[in-house]
């Protein structure tokens, strides 16, 4: 079990939710779904992690949609067959 001290206007917030446990979860889990799977929700990269993206940057870049507007990674020998926009159309 895991308990955790909530701000008073948030347990106000909570008050009309009838299960809060099974919402927590649920809420908590999308969070963990949506985490930097480098950074692990911190922001921050490790000496090594850095090494290993330094790395993996030579052959691939950041770019954002330009239909979506999201930031994604593209490997440079996918950038002919553009396959993020094929996926936002």
């Amino acid at each position: 079990m895991i308990t955790f001290k909530v701000p008073a206007s948030l347990k106000r917030a909570m008050e009309g939710i009838p299960n809060r446990s099974e919402f927590i979860r649920a809420a908590v889990l999308a969070a963990l779904d949506g985490v930097c799977p480098l950074c692990r929700g911190t922001g921050i990269l490790t000496a090594d992690q850095k090494q290993h993206w330094e790395l993996f940057a030579e052959t691939h870049k950041v770019e954002v949609c330009g239909t979506c507007k999201a930031i994604h990674l593209v490997c440079n020998s996918e950038m002919k067959d553009d396959s993020h926009s094929r996926h936002c159309q």
